[in-house]
Order: C-alpha cells, then sequence, then structure tokens
C-alpha cells in the first residue's frame, strides 16, 4: 500500500473536484439570472441619430434592435454597418448600472470600415492598424454630466475589455477585446 504526502493528497482531491465539477452542466452553477431587461440609449455626434431600446430581455437578445444599434454605430464616413458584438452592449449596460446613470451614451466611433481605419490611422498614431472598431467589438463614448475620468475609473474596474483614455479629444474608448488599459 502506498502511503500519500499530505500536499499530494489535497492536490488530487482537488483535481478530483474540478473534474466532478466539470460534469455539471454549466447552467447549474451559472447564477445570472435570465430574466429582466436591459436597455440602452445611444446618440451618434456625428449623425444626429438617436435609439433607444431593449436589446435584451428575458435572457434573449433582440435582434431588431441590435440591427438598429448597429446602424446607428455604423461608420458615417462610409455609410457602411456591420454587426456590432453583443458583449460591446452588455458591458455599455453594466458601465451605466456602475455609474448609476440613466443619461444616454454618445458615440464618437462605433463601427469602422478598414478603408476608414486606414485614413484615420494615417493621420494619427493614436489609431490601431488593426482596431477592434472594424471587428465591431469597439466605441469611443462620452456620457453628458458625467465625468471622462469617472467612465475610465468605471470602465477599469469592470475588467470586461480594453479601456483608453482620451481627455483632450473628450471621450473614453471601450471593447470587448482582452483585458487591458491606456
Amino acid at each position: 500500500m502506498t502511503l500519500l504526502c499530505p500536499a499530494r493528497r489535497q492536490l488530487l482531491l482537488g483535481l478530483g473536484g474540478v473534474a466532478l465539477c466539470s460534469l455539471i452542466p454549466s447552467k447549474a452553477i451559472a447564477s445570472r439570472s435570465t430574466k429582466g431587461v436591459r436597455e440602452l440609449s445611444l446618440f451618434n455626434r456625428h449623425t444626429g441619430e438617436y435609439n433607444n431600446g431593449s436589446y435584451w430581455v428575458d435572457g434573449h437578445y433582440q435582434s431588431e434592435v441590435l440591427a438598429d444599434f448597429s446602424h446607428l454605430l455604423r461608420d458615417h464616413r462610409q455609410n457602411v454597418a456591420a454587426p456590432m458584438d453583443k458583449r460591446l452592449f452588455d458591458l455599455l449596460y453594466t458601465l451605466k448600472s456602475t455609474l448609476n446613470t440613466d443619461k444616454e451614451i454618445h458615440v464618437i466611433s462605433g463601427y469602422r470600415s478598414p478603408k476608414t481605419n486606414a485614413m484615420l490611422a494615417g493621420k494619427s498614431g493614436g489609431v490601431a492598424k488593426k482596431s477592434y472598431h472594424m471587428q465591431g467589438m469597439a466605441m469611443d463614448i462620452a456620457i453628458p454630466g458625467v465625468n471622462l475620468k469617472t467612465i475610465r475609473d468605471a470602465a477599469l474596474s469592470l475588467k470586461l475589455g480594453g479601456v483608453g483614455y482620451y481627455p483632450k479629444s473628450g471621450f473614453v474608448h471601450v471593447d470587448c477585446g482582452p483585458v487591458r488599459h491606456w
């Protein structure tokens, strides 16, 4: 009979627990509620367009509202829209909840076509050549009446993606890519 040292026994017990948990369906572990409504109000500063909608209702994304949001967030220079990542709307919703505000989000930039992104990158060193804007995963935002530093700090606290702070340009960049900041 082989005796295990206490540290090794704890390791094996821990691995056994992990293996057991992997057999439980993920919905049984998840504690997220599927009831309720997530609503956003967006204003595009370049086009003057406004849209308010419940993009998630009782656990289901609302495709018509998401399509309307994606249109509002289109590349206004090329008049080209692309589907925006749903996680970005969830990030904005969580950000507004964290800030405890019901004010509309002003959008400075949403989707960017590769052509527009290349043009902007040529003019400024602050535009990434492989920007998440081109994948519908990023927005540059402001919220009237909410200090940009406050928005940045709240976005950083969420750890839901990238956060860029551009106080001289008047916006905060948020994306649903890897957690990082600049």
